[in-house]
């Protein structure tokens, strides 16, 4: 009987140990992030919801010549998106408005605002109007892990829709900071159309601690390079008003 009793000992303590380790199992798969909540911590980290924010825009050419251009913005929520042309003194005055998938540029010495698309450039360079003008990720794409390590997710974005820039994106985000570090951007071929390099992470206040570099690069523009540099976010509430054409003209007013 001493046998027995010592047997059943033994596999009281494996099945106990057997049910703690399903417990954590369990646990830990239940708090596991999956892609799109991933895209939208990414978004939360990157901006606030509604914002005001000033950057530069570097665009370098292959003999290193630049252009510069500094832009006033300001978004409210995953779907508007204004920005004012401060500088170079050419550009001045200019803006440009983004509802969803529609995009206008709107130039003062013309008096009224110009249908533009997410693929063109209103400044040149590497960066086109939908980097420009960009919306939250996880407003635009779907996402799935593709693979985790100890210290990045690499996820596969999907396009919701045939409207957007880039068909797919392939993303690297820091598990530290919850931020992208490198995004592939690409067609509905595969093909790559250009690279995103978030840089050098910066305090903007408000427990917003985010990448202040965005650098891209293209194998279509070969040898050119554009720069965004951002100097300030801040949250900012705002009027439906500001999201419209008639309110273009005053874009300045809100600074």
């Amino acid at each position: 009987m001493m046998w027995f009793k010592q047997l059943f000992k033994i596999n009281s303590n494996v099945i106990f140990l057997l049910v703690v380790f399903l417990c954590l199992l369990v646990t830990g798969t239940a708090a596991a992030l999956d892609g799109n909540e991933i895209l939208l911590q990414v978004d939360r980290n990157l901006q606030p919801e509604s914002y005001e924010m000033y950057r530069k825009l570097i665009n370098v050419e292959p003999d290193g010549s630049k252009k510069e251009y500094v832009l006033y913005t300001v978004k409210k929520g995953q779907d508007r998106m204004v920005a004012l042309f401060l500088s170079p003194a050419s550009e001045k005055g200019r803006s440009t408005l983004r509802l969803g998938d529609n995009m206008w540029l709107y130039i003062p010495s013309v008096g009224r605002a110009l249908r533009i698309t997410s693929l063109q450039s209103v400044i040149g360079g590497v960066f086109n109007n939908s980097d420009i003008l960009r919306l939250d990720y996880s407003a635009e794409y779907d996402a799935v892990i593709l693979e985790e390590t100890a210290d990045k997710y690499v996820l596969n974005c999907k396009a919701k829709t045939s409207s957007i820039a880039y068909d797919s994106l392939k993303m690297e985000v820091d598990k530290k900071t919850m931020v992208p570090v490198t995004i592939g951007c690409y067609a509905a071929s595969g093909m790559l159309i250009k690279t995103l390099y978030y840089k050098n992470i910066k305090d903007f206040g408000d427990n917003l601690l985010r990448p202040s570099i965005l650098e891209t690069d293209s194998p279509l523009y070969k040898g050119y390079k554009s720069i965004m540099i951002y100097a300030r976010i801040n949250k900012k509430k705002l009027a439906d008003e500001v999201f419209t054409l008639n309110y273009l003209p005053r874009v300045d007013e809100l600074r």
